[in-house]
This record gives C-alpha cells, structure tokens and sequence, in this order.
C-alpha cells in the first residue's frame, strides 16, 4: 500500500520597500513665489505655513524640497506641476532625486 506523507513547509515573503525619491524645486528668475506656493498647497497637500518654508528655501537656498514619494507618485506630481507651469507661462524646474 502506498503511503502519502504531508510536510509543511514554512515560506517566508519579504516584502521590500519602494525606493523614496526626493521631488526638488528650482530656482528661477522667473516663476512667482505665489505660484510656487500655490503648487505646494495643490499639488504636494503642504500646509500654507510649510508651502511658504519651502518656498522661501527655494528662494534662499536655490533648492527645496516639495516631498518625499515613491517615484510614481513623485513622477506624477512633477507631470503634474509642469502642466500648470507651462499653462501660467512659468519656466518652473522641479528635478527627482533618489533618497
């Protein structure tokens, strides 16, 4: 008689986080502060008082950070401000950088 044995077997599933990329605002001579303030709010969720902080390390400092995402998200939200970058005549520059 043929005899059927059972094992169990443990499978361990790691699950890896996405790598978080940094979404930079640049610097321009000519995009507005309100404008960039606006994106912040719209765009990145921030607080008025946070959008004003980056905004004014955008100013200051050359670079801020708008946030920190996943790259779908952070490419979205790029798309996203350079759609209405363009449609307000702003040259606004936003890069991606990996955390």
């Amino acid at each position: 008689m043929n005899e059927v044995i059972f094992t169990k077997e443990k499978t361990e599933i790691k699950i890896k986080k996405p790598n978080m990329y940094k979404v930079l605002l640049h610097n321009d001579d000519y995009t507005t502060m309100d404008f960039v303030v606006e994106i912040l709010i719209k765009i990145f969720r921030k607080s008025p008082i946070e959008a004003e902080r980056i905004m004014f390390d955008v100013h200051r400092k050359g670079i801020g950070i708008a946030g920190i995402y996943s790259y779908d998200i952070a490419s979205t939200k790029i798309r996203q401000v350079m759609i209405m970058a363009e449609e307000n005549g702003f040259p606004l520059k936003l890069t991606l950088e990996k955390e």
